[in-house]
This record gives structure tokens, sequence and C-alpha cells, in this order.
């Protein structure tokens, strides 16, 4: 037993969050609202029967009561007549049609009594159908901002990540970037130095090496003729080694 009792509970909880998950409090509120109008109705569908029956019954005593006045002239036009046995019936009947008529009048007067009842009851779940259905379309309305609300939070929660990733590649393409600009600038250094070959220009290093020499002896040369052009006294006031 304690064991199927286990299994039951466990049974209902995921029965209960199957139901959590798919049932919308909206369509909830819905229906709850629709029950009461139906009855409400149905109230309303009571009072008019009530009224209905209530007006049968009186023109059923209205019927009676023309009756009575009717039944009272025949008892004295046969006292005029000299028929006291017409007219003893005549008022028989009067009696029972009165009778009558009493036990309508308590019918109507019972159904007026049950008629304010209804009406009364009517008015109250009127006012509390009322109240509900205002209450049910700002529960709606707030259901439907928080979860407008929670698909914004979920769509900038994606996008979030989702820069993330993206800074992380912008990150990672700088320092690509920057490395490979790092070795441009090496390489460019070795060529200008003559360490590396530039493939492009059709030398070799030996070249390079060689136009460096004749580039320093070209500097000297043309200093050694700005000194000989120059005057023996300001030969003489140069450094030595630049005379």
């Amino acid at each position: 037993m304690g064991m199927l009792s286990r299994m039951g509970i466990i049974v209902k909880a995921k029965m209960n969050r199957i139901m959590d998950s798919t049932e919308d409090p909206r369509e909830t509120l819905d229906y709850s609202y629709e029950k009461q109008m139906e009855m409400l109705r149905n109230v309303k569908r009571g009072v008019v029967e009530m009224v209905t029956t209530k007006r049968r019954l009186e023109l059923q005593a209205a019927k009676v009561r023309e009756n009575i006045g009717k039944l009272d002239g025949q008892a004295r036009k046969a006292v005029e007549m000299g028929r006291e046995d017409l007219a003893r019936l005549a008022l028989e009947r009067k009696q029972g049609a009165i009778a009558e008529l009493e036990g309508l009048d308590q019918q109507v007067e019972g159904l007026e009594l049950e008629q304010e009842k209804l009406t009364h009851a009517e008015q109250r779940l009127q006012a509390k159908v009322q109240a509900f259905r205002t209450k049910k379309e700002v529960i709606k309305a707030q259901y439907s901002a928080a979860q407008a609300q929670v698909r914004i939070g979920a769509a900038l929660s994606g996008i979030s990540e989702e820069m993330g990733d993206v800074s992380l590649a912008v990150e990672r393409a700088e320092n690509k970037t920057e490395t490979l600009r790092a070795k441009a600038g090496a390489i460019d250094e070795l060529v200008s130095t003559g360490v590396l070959d530039d493939p492009t220009s059709g030398k070799d290093s030996l070249d390079h090496q060689l136009e460096q020499v004749s580039a320093s002896a070209s500097v000297e040369s043309e200093l050694a003729a700005i000194r000989g052009s120059l005057p023996s006294a300001e030969r003489k006031s140069l450094p030595e080694g630049q005379s």
C-alpha cells in the first residue's frame, strides 16, 4: 500500500505539473465568467417564470371575481322571481367561488414574496458577476503584460548572449589583426635592414649590404668635398678628424 500510495502521489504531481504548463489563466477566468453568466440567466429565467405564473393566477382571480358578481346577481334575480331554490344554488356557488378566490389571492401573495426574494438575489448576483468581470479583465491584462515582459526579457537575454559572443569574436579579430600588423612591421624592418631579402626587388642580402657601403662612401665623399671647398682658416677650426 505504501508503494502504491507513493506512486499515486508522483502521478498526481506530474499531472499537476503538466496542467500548470498547459493552463492559460485567461481561459479559466473566461470560463468562470461564462458559468456565472449562465447562473444569472437561469435566475432571470426563474424571475420571468415566477412573474408569468403570478400573472396567470391574477387573471384567473379576476375571472373568479367576475363570476362572484355574476352569481350574486343571479341570486338576487332568483329571489325577485320567488325561486329561493335557485337563489340558494347561486349563493352556494358564490361561496365556492369566494373560497377559490381566497386561495388564488394567497398563491399570488406567496408568489409576490418569492418574486421579491428572487429579484433581490438576481440583483446581488448581477453585481457580483459585474465585479468579477471587471476583475477578470484586469487580471487578464496584467497576465498579458507579464507574459509580454517575459518574452521581451527572454529576447533581451538571447541578444545579450549573442552580443557577448560577438564581442569575443571582435576581440579575437582585433588581437589577430594586431599580431598580423606586428609581423608585417617586423618583416618590413628586417627587409629594410637587409636581414631578409625582398623577393619583389630581385636583390639578396649581399646586394643590400653593398648598397649600404656604397651609400656610406658617397656620404664621406660629399663630406670631403664640402671640407675642401672651405677656406683654410675654417678648415683649421674643424675638429680633428674632419679636416
